[in-house]
This record gives structure tokens, C-alpha cells and sequence, in this order.
């Protein structure tokens, strides 16, 4: 991985070379902020799925593709991976007193089991929340892309009045596809922000609202 990354002063670096090694070290730079030190370890696999996140979402926009992303089963995978991950680093970090995560200090007697609810509940969100926001954000987009594309030829063969409309839906089209490339980035830096906030959790032990 690094090895990859590093430049060889005798050769150029291609565009894609210099990309790569951005976004690895950007990702180190973020796994490094929200994780510490001892964070290091999980770099290449956040590099990997912050890369598999982005390629999964733009190869996506390419016509007669298929969406990884946008299939619940696998972005809910994803999260559920991302969830097992933080317990299990959690409990290997903290032992037992992981749990204390569920209460704590301060709190009055008589709320206690109101309050582990309320934190039981909120420790189970990440494991739906993530692979729902990720599939909900690039489904919606897709579906109006095909929505305003079908307008498209509708209106292509309704007649001269209509053709003008074409064009404008076309415009349209354009403008969705730049902006659904954005939030293709979008979407897989937040989940790849979150994960490492939800690593870094498991790691300080502390919540994570």
C-alpha cells in the first residue's frame, strides 16, 4: 500500500498516481485525527472502503451500469461490518467496561433503566442508519435521473411542440448527472467519516450522539 504511494523521483507521476496518493493520505490524515495513534492499523481498511464507496458510487452513474451502492443488502452489509467492527474493538480495547458506554456517570437512580434504553438503542442505530442513508441518498438520485431521462424521449416524439422541452430536459439531465457526481463523493465521505467516528468511539470509549 504504501509502496504504491510513494513517488519515484526518476519517474513522472501519472494524474491517477497522484490521486491515489492523495486520497491515501487524506484518508490517513482523517483515520489519524478521529482515531489517534493507535488508529494507524485501520488505515489501509478505511482507504479501501473509502475508495470502494467512491468507485461504487460513480461507476453507478455510467449508463447500463450496475449501483453497488445502490442495492440495500450491500451498503446495509457494509454498515453492519462497520458496527461489528467498533463492538469487537470496543470490547478488545475496554473489556466489559465497554458497556459503561450504555451509563454514564452522573445519572439519577430512579432514570437508569430509561436511560440504558435510551443509549441501547442509540449504540443499535449505526448498524441500519449508515447502509440506509448511503442506499436512500444514491437510489433517490438514480430514480430522477431515469425519471427525467424517460421525460426525454417522451417529449422527443411528441411533436415539434415538445421538442423544446426536450432540449430543457436534457439541460436538466446534465445538471443531475454533475450534481449526483457530487454527492457521490458526498455520500462516500460521510459514511467514511462516520466510521471513523464510530471506530474512534469504540477506541476512547465515550458516546457517540
Amino acid at each position: 500500500m504504501l509502496n504504491i504511494s510513494q513517488m519515484n523521483i526518476f519517474i513522472k507521476p501519472s494524474f491517477i498516481h497522484l490521486g491515489i496518493e492523495h486520497l491515501f493520505l487524506s484518508s490517513l490524515a482523517i483515520v489519524k485525527e478521529n482515531l489517534g495513534n493507535a488508529g494507524k492499523r485501520f488505515s489501509p481498511f478505511f482507504f479501501f472502503l473509502f475508495s470502494f464507496l467512491i468507485l461504487g458510487n460513480v461507476i453507478g452513474l455510467v449508463p447500463f451500469s450496475f449501483t453497488v451502492t445502490a442495492q440495500f443488502v450491500i451498503t446495509l452489509s457494509i454498515s453492519y461490518m462497520i458496527w461489528v467492527g467498533k463492538l469487537l474493538l470496543g470490547f478488545y480495547k475496554h473489556g466489559i467496561h465497554f458497556l459503561s458506554i450504555l451509563l454514564p456517570g452522573g445519572i439519577p437512580f430512579a432514570i437508569v433503566p430509561f436511560f440504558v434504553f435510551v443509549e441501547l438503542i442509540s449504540f443499535f442505530i449505526p448498524l441500519v442508519a449508515l447502509g440506509v442513508r448511503l442506499f436512500a441518498n444514491i437510489m433517490s438520485g438514480h430514480i430522477l435521473i431515469k425519471v427525467i431521462a424517460s421525460f426525454c424521449w417522451i417529449a422527443l416524439f411528441l411533436g415539434s411542440g415538445a421538442f423544446f422541452i426536450h432540449f430543457v430536459l436534457i439541460g436538466m439531465l446534465f445538471l443531475l448527472m454533475f450534481l449526483e457526481t457530487a454527492v457521490a463523493f458526498i455520500q462516500a465521505y460521510v459514511f467514511f467519516i462516520l466510521s471513523c467516528l464510530y471506530f474512534g468511539d469504540a477506541i476512547k470509549g465515550g458516546h457517540l450522539c
